[in-house]
């Protein structure tokens, strides 16, 4: 099969890459430090957007990882490895959310005690909203999909060495187990880190918001990923057009799941008019933040939308490329518009936000060069599927 199709040889990230990667980090870094300094308060809510942000890369290809298995999928088999990169992340963003864990007095107003002794409402919602349960429930979240991402990347990786489809029969079997796990933690984690920082407002589509993001969000850094590998050659000449046309076809699909699930949550607030829900919306459009409201509007679904909807757009990779670029950005700005309105009466946006966006390029570009180098194929070659999936056609 290898030289029927000409499987290409594994190659090495280029210096110049590397070098990018190391200089984002270091000066998303540096800023990030001064951020601190200047003022912590905002700089750790700016710390918890792109945390959120991150665990929607590494936990949404899981997700995507789990799909292609249970839905018996083979186009997508040998870009895989792309995915299971992204996967890597999850410990590194464990890590990462610690800072979170550890000073939730600067982010929450459940996390003080004096504000639950005055507010009813938190005294209810406190069983629920205390800092031990939540330590607790941070843990169980990364401790799950950190297992689920062990067991899935070692069968995988196995398989390339042993060629056995018993690998492929286990790792469906743990896809069927993780997906319900999944949709549990992730709406639990969306209302945890997101929702609770403003604990006073009720939603019960939260998580399904969360999900519709994340989804969209994994997907589009995994088709930046797989373009920009196989413009450099790493995949030689094996991906068609009708794999890319998938990945377009996938962004385009959950571009429209988004949009429906931001608008029937708007719709929701708005037709049962209910003061625990409207405030939040309210809040929004208004004191500068109409305007971020504004882009959601037309950069998160009009103007995707509309650049995707052909046909041809889909398996376009120049439109493609610009376009995953864009959802990730968009993806940025919804959940920085998810938390900072929470915690900021009018609009906040600067160097410090700005520091932060590239500490989170830094450590995405950094993580994925590390894990680039160390993977033996980019193809995951002892897949049964592999065949199939590299004579794919619409």
């Amino acid at each position: 099969m290898s030289s029927e199709f000409k499987i290409p040889e594994k190659k090495n990230i280029s210096s110049k890459t590397k070098f990018l990667a190391f200089g984002l980090f270091g000066l998303g870094l540096l800023l990030s430090i001064i951020a601190f300094v200047v003022d912590s308060h905002r700089a750790l809510a700016n710390y918890n957007v792109i945390f959120t942000f991150l665990v929607s890369i590494a936990v949404g290809n899981l997700f995507w990882f789990a799909i292609e298995y249970l839905s018996g999928a083979v186009w997508s088999t040998v870009m895989r490895r792309v995915n299971e990169i992204f996967i890597s992340f999850i410990p590194v963003v464990f890590v990462i959310g610690l800072l979170v864990l550890f000073n939730t007095h600067s982010i929450f107003h459940w996390a003080h005690e004096e504000a639950v002794k005055n507010d009813k409402l938190l005294q209810w919602k406190s069983p629920y909203l205390n800092e031990q349960f939540f330590t607790i429930r941070y843990f169980i979240y990364f401790l799950l999909w950190i297992l689920f991402a062990y067991l899935v990347l070692k069968n995988s990786l196995k398989q390339d060495d042993v060629k056995d489809q018993i690998y492929s029969y286990k790792n469906s079997k743990i896809s069927a187990l993780f997906l319900p796990i999944f949709a549990i933690t992730l709406t639990f984690f969306s209302i945890d880190f997101l929702m609770s920082t403003e604990p006073h407002w009720f939603s019960t589509i939260f998580g399904v918001y969360y999900f519709a993001g994340t989804a969209l969000s994994s997907i589009a850094i995994v088709t930046l990923a797989v373009i920009l590998l196989h413009e450099k050659g790493y995949f030689g000449d094996i991906l068609k057009s009708d794999h890319f046309y998938n990945l377009g076809a996938l962004l385009f699909a959950f571009i429209n799941f988004w949009a429906y699930i931001a608008f029937s949550q708007f719709l929701l607030i708005w037709y049962a008019n209910l003061p625990e829900e409207t405030f939040w919306m309210i809040h929004r459009w208004e004191k500068g933040w109409e305007i971020f409201s504004f882009i959601l509007i037309f950069g998160h679904f009009l103007i995707p939308y509309f650049s995707l909807l052909s046909q041809q757009a889909k398996s376009n990779l120049g439109r493609l490329k610009f376009m995953s670029i864009w959802i990730l950005v968009m993806h940025y700005v919804d959940l920085y518009w998810l938390v900072m309105p929470s915690l900021y009466k009018e609009v906040v946006f600067g160097w410090i936000e700005l520091s932060f966006v590239l500490l989170g390029i830094g450590i995405t570009l950094l993580v994925f060069v590390f894990r680039f180098e160390r993977i033996k194929n980019i193809i995951p070659v002892g897949d049964p599927k592999l065949k199939r999936s590299l004579e794919f056609h619409l």
